[in-house]
């Protein structure tokens, strides 16, 4: 039997306490006014001591090292560490060590130094897997001692995982995958995970990280490798000119496909020219070993995949920017599966690699890792909720909360790769006003300065020779302008000097003489963003040459940061080692959080109450305090990865970042495209319009890409279905504009997610949790977009528990169903869920046109239904200070009764009256979406309290 023995020693508001064990006194744990460390002198991950801190009673700071002393380093994601109003209670018994909140049992094991997770009610939440995982690693990068860390945690029967930043795989549920989190121009890592089983955790560590399965990829000889004419060993590599590809030039042997990197270009056989080949894989794959062999692509160029006869997987991207995907090969024991591979490499330099994640040896099935590769510490954050928004919530508590965007922001956005003058935006911006297209932003990317002056952040005078008056009229027309600001400085003129004297520069890129692709290439590096003095100094720069201009918002790109595109990740490493903070190792996924602090900080010193707008391509764990954005990258203009941002904005989201976008209709272009005529060019159309119908309906509404120009008025002529469906939802998202303003008043009031994976709203129903083509745009719109050429229906599965409507034409349909849902050209299928009020506004060619008055509620019955309006002065931060207001509606299907409760709030500028139209849809009564609609009930309202009998 074990006693509890309390020493008579308080120490700094600490209390020991120490375990009676075979009649020795040995120290279990010490108290702290925020914790508790606990000892664990034997524990089978190496660690020697725990320390458990709540943050709230739903989360758990959780620190384990191998020495004596816990780090001291203050953390770059977590504004909230640890807190001393918790209440909470410390017990042993039987070698284990009990920390209870009120929500929460942590128990750590004296004897294993295993973790487990619990509710009140003892409910399992996680555990700590026994299989054996070292813990802490001993490494040292760049002269500074480290670790490997990692932690192994079992999963539960069907759980499932989610989040993690966003990715290109066109995965939602990533259970049984290895998620690399490296920043790279279309991934994002963000070391945060939220389970379906109540739970998430954020893992305080800016390495890059592995996250699910740790495992190495293997090559491809870690299979039976047969060739075409079934020898062992290899699979037959032939060579052939993509002008005549069935005449073979030569054949090779390969066993291993890995040309991925700049350095690895030599790989490629003399015999004929990179940019003239078509390259053939053929052969059969077996193995002893059943189960999921995942084969990891990497590809540039052309590539096709069949297994068995099977086209399997068919990409596209640009040879300077390569993709990647996961094909799945399931084998039976010894059971050969045909394996062809085609690459047209489309590019002077090119990129191909293939390896594979073998099957999970049955000790690693059901379980799920992060291992990141240097910390002072596991250093994660325990996050319980009884659902994902709650989980979300405690992840903005740990890293600040996510800052209300201006509400011009919720607008539409058009970008081009690029304008170069200034005729370029001014002649734009008044063609959308002309033809009545609504426009809130347009956005001038990059080179906007001196060809050898990067990073000078001012504008050329021969072709911007009036920037000032340039952005005065834009304004003139209610437009804003937000302006490309990369990390990068070109050697040779004095902003470079000046920042290279102060040592703000990474000097490795310079040291090897790299240039850049522009004009005769220029040597060139990027900034220290650790640096706090060169955070200062970038944003003095910005706000001298730019923000005094009257530039409205800051497009930070390359912030990975990208110095130089495919190169290896050790060498990206070594150019920008050392950083400020420490060895590139340790802090490489950072780079993009402290980025966006410089310019957050930077202009709310100049000008406080002015809402900052970033939007950056890459993205870490904390990035929302900061006001910023992501969109995907680079992205191909193809159907496939229009799919594939499906499932990345989905997890981004789910990530704890409230707002992400992508590049609508794609970044890069096939050479088809360039000069498109007939079937080419009537893809293309299509392509953009249903890319445009799904990006209508993701937090962020933006156009952007290479040439073709991206214009509505430049895809398609106005008498085309392109045309005229761009147009219907460019008005259909400001007729929307009451309902996504509340939402993103609702990501900082109470840390609502916009883009909304189906787990969030559906989580008992599996079929819908793990669906990778459909989302909810705030509580009530279901989108499927449609990303398939000619198709004109598509499979829609309704989630169970409620009924569901057709928003177009208020059609009822039972939930727990797959339809067959019509798309027509000009259409996407959106469905309301049943029980919900959608409010909605006049028409509108910017967001601050006018008020939302008359407001239009369509309220579809079935279920009860709530939703509360959110308004305030849109541009500013009052709304901090408590400016701004709200309605809340309330129907109740029991007694068919809406309820328009009393204002709240009051703001400057606030519509003390207004009129309000309410449409009723029920089962029985279809009503399309007609904005002009005679309505059943018209109210007079004038901030007090009103109920309508519908």
């Amino acid at each position: 039997m074990c006693k509890i023995r309390v020493k008579s020693v308080i120490l700094i508001g600490s209390i020991f306490f120490c375990l009676q064990v075979n009649g020795q006194q040995k120290e279990v744990y010490q108290q702290t006014s925020t914790g508790v460390e606990i000892s664990v002198p034997n524990a089978i991950t190496g660690v020697k001591k725990i320390r458990l801190q709540p943050v709230s009673d739903k989360i758990i700071h959780v620190t384990s090292i191998s020495g004596k002393d816990f780090p001291a380093e203050k953390s770059l994601m977590s504004v909230k560490p640890s807190a001393t109003d918790v209440k909470f209670s410390v017990k042993a018994e039987n070698d284990v060590v009990v920390l209870s909140t009120p929500a929460l049992k942590v128990q750590v094991s004296t004897t294993t130094g295993l973790i487990t997770y619990l509710d009140q009610n003892n409910q399992l939440l996680l555990a700590q897997s026994k299989n054996v995982a070292p813990a802490l690693l001993p490494k040292v990068y760049n002269g500074e001692p480290s670790y490997q860390v990692a932690q192994l945690f079992d999963a539960q029967d069907n759980e499932a995982y989610y989040g993690l930043g966003q990715h290109q795989q066109g995965l939602v549920n990533y259970r049984g995958r290895r998620v690399d989190l490296v920043q790279y121009n279309t991934e994002i890592a963000v070391p945060f995970v939220i389970s379906n089983k109540g739970y998430g955790i954020l893992w305080d560590n800016y390495s890059i990280t592995r996250a699910g399965d740790m495992r190495e990829y293997d090559d491809l000889n870690a299979l039976r490798l047969f060739s075409k004419d079934g020898n062992e060993g290899w699979l037959t590599a032939s060579f052939a000119l993509k002008s005549a590809p069935k005449k073979v030039l030569f054949t090779r042997p390969v066993s291993e496909i890995s040309q991925n990197w700049l350095s690895d270009q030599h790989k490629f056989p003399a015999g004929v020219a990179m940019a003239d080949a078509l390259v053939t894989y053929e052969g059969d794959v077996e193995s002893d070993l059943s189960g999921l062999y995942q084969l990891q692509l990497k590809y540039a160029g052309y590539i096709k995949v069949w297994l068995d006869g099977k086209l399997v997987a068919e990409y596209w991207r640009q040879a300077w920017n390569p993709g990647s995907a996961i094909v799945d090969l399931q084998l039976a024991k010894n059971k050969k599966v045909k394996f062809k591979m085609e690459w047209l490499p489309d590019g002077t330099e090119s990129y191909i690699g293939l390896t594979v994640l073998t099957p999970a040896p049955e000790e690693l099935k059901n379980t799920f890792a992060l291992q990141s590769e240097s910390g002072a510490a596991v250093d994660y954050y325990f996050i319980a909720g009884l659902n994902a928004d709650q989980v979300i919530s405690g992840y903005r508590t740990v890293t600040g909360k996510a800052v209300l965007m201006p509400k011009w922001a919720m607008g539409f956005w058009q970008s081009r790769e690029r304008y170069k003058t200034e005729e370029d935006i001014l002649s734009t911006v008044k063609e959308f006003r002309d033809r009545k297209i609504a426009l809130d932003n347009i956005v001038l990317d990059w080179s906007y300065w001196k060809e050898p002056e990067w990073g000078s952040q001012e504008f050329d005078p021969a072709r911007f020779p009036n920037p000032d008056n340039m952005i005065k009229t834009v304004h003139k027309q209610n437009v804003n302008i937000m302006i490309s600001v990369w990390p990068k400085f070109n050697k040779g003129f004095d902003i470079y000097d000046e920042f290279d004297k102060k040592n703000f520069l990474y000097k490795r890129n310079i040291a090897e003489g790299r240039r850049d692709w522009i004009g005769k290439g220029y040597e060139n590096t990027f900034y220290d963003a650790f640096n706090p003095e060169a955070r200062k100094s970038l944003w003095s720069l910005m706000n001298k040459r730019l923000y005094s201009k009257g530039i409205d918002a800051w497009w930070m790109d390359a912030t990975e940061p990208d110095m130089h595109s495919n190169i290896s990740v050790q060498h990206r490493k070594d150019l920008m080692n050392p950083t400020y903070a420490g060895s590139s190792t340790t802090y490489f996924n950072a780079f993009p959080l402290v980025n966006a602090k410089g310019i957050y900080e930077g202009q709310r010193e100049v000008k406080p109450n002015d809402r900052v707008f970033i939007l950056t391509r890459s993205a870490y764990a904390g990035l929302q305090r900061y006001a910023a954005a992501a969109w995907s990258g680079d992205i191909a203009s193809r159907w496939e990865d229009m799919k594939s941002q499906i499932g990345a904005g989905v997890n981004f989201s789910l990530s704890g970042m409230p707002y992400w976008t992508m590049d609508i209709g794609g970044f890069s272009v096939e050479k088809r495209y360039e000069q498109a005529q007939g079937a080419d060019l009537e893809e293309w159309r299509e392509l953009n319009a249903r890319w445009y119908q799904f990006g209508t309906f993701v937090p962020l509404f933006r156009v952007h890409g290479q040439y073709p120009f991206r214009e509505i008025y430049n895809v398609a002529p106005a008498d085309h279905p392109a045309y005229k469906s761009m147009v219907y939802y460019n008005q259909l998202r400001y007729r929307l504009m009451p309902y996504i303003y509340s939402l993103a008043g609702q990501t900082y009031q109470n840390d609502y997610t916009i883009m909304r994976g189906l787990m969030m709203d559906f989580p008992q129903d599996l079929k819908a949790s793990n669906l990778n083509d459909a989302f909810m745009f705030g509580p009530s719109l279901l989108i499927n977009p449609v990303y398939t050429y000619k198709d004109r229906d598509r499979k829609v599965y309704l989630p169970s528990g409620q009924g569901w409507f057709d928003l177009y034409a208020g059609t009822y349909y039972k939930g727990g169903q797959e339809i067959k849902a019509d798309a027509p050209y000009e259409k996407m299928p959106v469905y309301v869920k049943e029980g919900t009020i959608l409010p909605t506004g006049p028409s509108l060619q910017y967001t601050s046109e006018k008020a939302a008055d008359p407001i239009t509620l369509f309220v579809y019955t079935g279920k009860d239904a709530s939703f509360s309006l959110y308004e305030d002065e849109g541009t500013n931060y009052n709304y901090e200070k408590g400016a701004f207001a709200t309605i809340d509606f309330n129907y109740n299907e029991a007694a068919k009764s809406l309820t328009i409760e009393a204002r709240k709030g009051t703001f400057k500028g606030m519509l003390q009256n207004r009129t309000i139209r309410v449409v009723v849809i029920s089962a029985n009564k279809a009503k399309s979406l007609d904005f002009d609609q005679k309505a059943d009930h018209e109210i007079k309202y004038s901030g007090k309290q009103t109920i309508i009998k519908l």
